[in-house]
């Protein structure tokens, strides 16, 4: 990933950054090899993160790096029924923008749907960007489906999200999605 996403390190540290300091229970979409899992654990000291990933190889190196007593991985699709909540803090690095604008907005609906009173959605993925020559992550058009960072900001707010970027460069974004809080 890091040779392949120009700006890896920096989207990954924004996207964990993001997602705030006192969450207790995350979950992850796209686990993949537990890079991101791996740097929510050391911001979030005493959360358990659920992690899911469509690959049972790429979840096999994240197993070897992340302390079991404190993750939980399955092999799912983002297609399929989240594992329950609510979660504190949500997250994906790398991973939504193989969903199309309809899967995408649809995930978005069950992803505020678990959510706590106040949680966050942290989203930080390659996105269409407004300046065509900003286009510098390599994409294949057929697997990967990036959206553009308005119509994910649309998406999560009719799922009933505050939305904010947070970062932002070239074609990759950290995207904030919060749920209304307790009054």
């Amino acid at each position: 990933m890091r040779e392949e996403v120009p700006d890896y390190e920096r989207l990954q540290d924004e996207t964990v950054a993001a997602t705030g300091t006192e969450a207790m229970w995350v979950l992850e979409l796209g686990t993949g090899t537990g890079e991101t899992a791996r740097r929510m654990l050391e911001r979030h000291a005493s959360a358990l993160l659920v992690g899911i990933d469509a690959s049972s190889e790429m979840l096999g190196h994240a197993r070897a790096m992340l302390p079991p007593e404190r993750v939980e991985l399955r092999v799912a699709r983002l297609t399929d029924p989240l594992p329950d909540g609510p979660f504190d803090v949500i997250v994906s690095a790398l991973t939504v923008h193989h969903l199309d604008g309809s899967g995408k907005e649809e995930l978005f609906a069950r992803v505020a749907a678990n959510l706590t009173a106040g949680g966050r959605f942290v989203l930080g993925d390659v996105v269409v960007p407004e300046d065509p020559s900003d286009a510098v992550t390599p994409i294949d058009g057929d697997y990967d489906k990036p959206s553009t960072v308005a119509d994910q900001l649309r998406w999560l707010a009719a799922a009933g999200l505050r939305t904010r970027v947070a970062w932002a460069h070239r074609d990759l974004a950290v995207i904030v999605g919060r749920a209304a809080a307790v009054p």
